[in-house]
């Protein structure tokens, strides 16, 4: 039998955004058309007392970085989901869906400012409250690729148009 192991992570911070819940936030933090404020939003992230502030040395001069995150308010899974674009159920790790087998997310955030222990960002698409668990550099040339392919939602934007979003959600 194999053995899988199990992980256990801890935050290394937890960002401040001024969403408060799913449906204030952006499907996705450069797509703000729709939004309460129509701009991307700002954000902080204070590195977590038991880090050691060297872990950012070298970080001035990024333009981008990627947090990589929980979805701390995922309420578990599905192995099909309707994306809020509209279409037919997709399978799960076709989509940027919340309810994920592992609720880890990524995004590529712009990076404004470092103050001491605390990151200054903006286009985020994060919730206030939300744990950060990494954060890695935006590399453009090892982490843009203008001609890739995306499937399905490259069908939806030749009849919708690029960057179509919906609107801000009414709640349940």
């Amino acid at each position: 039998m194999l053995h899988i192991p199990q992980f256990t992570y801890r935050p290394i911070g937890i960002l401040r955004s001024p969403y408060a819940r799913r449906i204030d936030a952006p499907h996705q933090g450069t797509v703000v058309a729709g939004t309460e404020a129509g701009e991307a939003a700002t954000a902080t992230l204070e590195l977590a007392e038991w880090l050691d502030g060297k872990v950012i040395r070298d970080m001035n001069g990024f333009d981008r970085v990627w947090l990589i995150f929980a979805f701390h308010r995922s309420e578990g899974w599905t192995a099909s989901v309707k994306p809020p674009r509209g279409g037919p159920k997709r399978g799960v790790l076709a989509t940027r869906s919340p309810h994920r087998p592992n609720a880890i997310g990524l995004s590529a955030v712009e990076l404004v400012a470092i103050t001491g222990r605390t990151l200054h960002l903006r286009g985020v698409d994060l919730l206030d409250g939300t744990p950060v668990l990494d954060i890695k550099p935006y590399v453009p040339y090892a982490d843009a690729f203008p001609d890739a392919k995306a499937g399905w939602i490259d069908e939806l934007d030749a009849k919708l148009g690029c960057k179509s979003a919906p609107g801000p959600r009414r709640p349940r």
